[in-house]
């Protein structure tokens, strides 16, 4: 499928897909039904579908997460934004500081109060993710939301005040007990669950010592490259993180 503009047709937060010849491709036929349309910044077009409309014949709803097996990846990033914008429309039709009904901008991302003048624009919230190694084995950790056996790379949000490299320092100590050196920085990855951008480091930690220290983690522990546990989708920047180990591990 091809990754250039694209129409994202959205039934409350899934995306529609037609089904034929034995694959999925998104939808793209009339806009029956259809609650909101906008059109995207790099091309494409975000359709709002009512949830109370039939769908239509040969179509059927996929979620973001589900939707990654059958679309490019820049595509799936422009689907993810869709989601966003609608997320972020809905959460500001009314002003939080005085309660007025709020006015949708088109000539830039911003729903306006027009009461007290205030703008409010979709929310991103960074996050610091990073593959800490030491030698041959590299630390993952578990949460308990999770799926059974699974572990990934640390992360977390970035707090106010915080430069990227000092929240790194922090999350790996509060939830590990472990202190870093060195930091480098990786990748960057959008991330619409529900509106992150994951930062991504690597580190070299200065011992193994494990201490859980803030209850956010049910296990942490040092793996070597022939003895993983189950490892996230591969649609994640923490999979690329691990894989990047692995690479450098043979």
């Amino acid at each position: 499928m091809s990754a250039g503009p694209s129409r994202f047709f959205i039934r409350g937060r899934k995306l529609l897909f037609h089904e034929g010849s034995g694959a999925l491709r998104l939808y793209d036929g009339p806009n029956a039904g259809a609650l909101y349309q906008r059109r995207l910044s790099g091309g494409g077009e975000v359709i709002a579908v009512s949830e109370e409309t039939p769908l239509p014949a040969g179509c059927l709803e996929v979620s973001l997460r589900a939707a990654y097996a059958h679309l490019p990846e820049p595509l799936w990033i422009r689907a993810g934004r869709a989601i966003q914008i609608l997320d972020w429309r809905n959460q500001h039709s009314f002003c939080g500081r005085c309660g007025e009904k709020t006015i949708e901008q088109r000539q830039e991302l911003a729903m306006l109060c027009p009461s007290c003048g205030l703008s409010h624009y979709p929310h991103l919230s960074p996050a610091v993710i990073m593959a800490v190694t030491c030698g041959d084995a590299i630390l993952l950790g578990r949460a308990r939301r999770f799926p059974n056996g699974m572990y990934s790379v640390l992360a977390g949000f970035v707090e106010l005040g915080e430069t990227l490299e000092n929240a790194v320092r922090r999350e790996v100590f509060e939830e590990t007990g472990i202190t870093i050196g060195d930091i480098r920085y990786f990748a960057s990855q959008p991330w619409p669950f529900p509106h992150s951008l994951m930062i991504a480091f690597t580190a070299e930690a200065v011992d193994r010592a494990i201490c859980l220290n803030d209850g956010e983690l049910e296990d942490a522990r040092w793996f070597r490259a022939d003895s993983l546990p189950l490892l996230p989708d591969r649609m994640s920047i923490a999979r690329r993180l691990i894989d990047v180990f692995l690479a450098g591990s043979r």
